[in-house]
């Protein structure tokens, strides 16, 4: 009789999924060549993947004009003007990014690398005004100068002729392959009343409509939990990259363009991102100008603070209170297992098993307890 309400539990199926999860990435882990095979066959994918991907970031922003579209008659009319909009504000983001910023960057690189030299003499001079003793340590040894990295970059590239060829026609696929998600994620958003609705009649037809509520209701919160915690996140790095941008524009700095994009991206990253960004901006800074190196170190502090406590808790509410500990952890983890991807999921990953185990793990283990003890 336990057995039986166990198995009609709302959360038994995904408890079940999740262990087959975890069994086949030990599996994997333990067959390279299988892993390997694996992943083979699942890059003839890759565009529908990224396409999924990229419909679903957008689909809160096309949500959000098909609510505003009110005066729109007709549901299908409504939503198709609403997908296009999202996708539109999408585009005019990435021209945006491709005219305006890259251009800043690349010419911020280029001086970086061309004043060298004299960033290496200003690092000095400063370190000799802290007292340390530049003899026994020289910088220029450790840094070399902007001629000699220029003329290994230029050997490197005649030496490896045939491995760049190799990735320049690999980052040439890449690009055709995100152009194919970008056109496939508008088809998916376009059709995402079908989608849901199939997917919906098979969880129907295999869990029944009982276990189907439990389902779907567990499934919307996860949804909700990855939706906003990704668009969300993608709000605050541009608020917290473009303040960043406004201040050094106003206090005259260099490479606002170069820093700010690195702040912005960093930021991205949960708990270490923007201690990387302050690091990466303040040393840039600091070969350019140290006083500015302290005071863009002073105004990050002053900006991370706000961002924590004051811009990061009214964007995501109270939809992913999980505590600092358990987002280290995660971070730590889905980094190790899953690298780059492991880190930006992290924080609603461990939401999700917070919620698991709040709302479903913990009320089992008290009613069984009950039972146990009413026996």
């Amino acid at each position: 009789m336990e057995k039986k309400s166990i198995r009609d539990a709302a959360w038994y199926p995904m408890a079940v999924a999740a262990c087959i999860g975890v069994a086949f990435y030990i599996l994997l882990s333990q067959f390279p060549e299988l892993w390997a095979s694996v992943l083979k066959f699942l890059g003839n994918f890759k565009p529908l993947f990224l396409g999924c991907a990229i419909a679903y970031i957008v689909n809160p922003l096309a949500n959000t004009f098909e609510k505003r579209l009110t005066f729109v008659k007709g549901e299908e009319k409504r939503r198709s003007l609403a997908n296009a909009l999202a996708f539109a504000v999408v585009v005019i983001f990435l021209i945006f990014f491709v005219v305006i910023l890259v251009p800043q960057l690349i010419a911020s690189v280029e001086l970086l690398a061309g004043n060298l030299d004299s960033y290496i003499a200003t690092v000095t001079v400063f370190l000799e005004n802290l007292g340390l003793n530049m003899e026994t340590f020289d910088l220029t040894e450790v840094l070399a100068s902007s001629e000699s990295i220029i003329a290994s970059v230029s050997q490197y590239l005649v030496n490896n002729m045939e491995t760049i060829m190799t990735a320049s026609a690999s980052a040439g696929r890449n690009v055709f392959q995100w152009g194919i998600a970008f056109i496939m994620s508008i088809y998916l958003l376009g059709e995402k009343g079908r989608l849901m609705g199939g997917l919906s009649r098979l969880l129907k037809a295999l869990a029944g409509e009982k276990k189907y509520e439990g389902i779907s209701t567990f499934l919307g919160k996860c949804d909700l939990i990855c939706s906003r915690y990704i668009v969300f996140n993608l709000i605050d790095s541009a608020i917290v990259g473009g303040a960043n941008a406004i201040f050094m524009t106003l206090m005259g700095m260099q490479y606002t363009g170069l820093i700010s994009v690195i702040v912005g991206i960093t930021n991205l990253i949960p708990t270490f991102g923007p201690m990387i960004g302050a690091v990466v901006g303040g040393f840039i800074l600091l070969m350019v100008k140290p006083m500015d190196a302290l005071i863009f170190l002073g105004f990050t502090l002053i900006l991370q603070t706000v961002d924590g406590y004051v811009l990061k808790p009214r964007l995501f509410g109270n939809s992913l209170g999980v505590s600092g500990l358990w987002i280290l952890v995660g971070v730590i983890v889905g980094g190790n297992m899953f690298g780059v991807l492991g880190i930006l999921l992290a924080v609603p990953g461990v939401a999700i098993i917070d919620f698991i185990y709040g709302s479903y793990l913990i009320p089992w283990l008290e009613e069984r307890r009950k039972k146990l003890e009413a026996k």
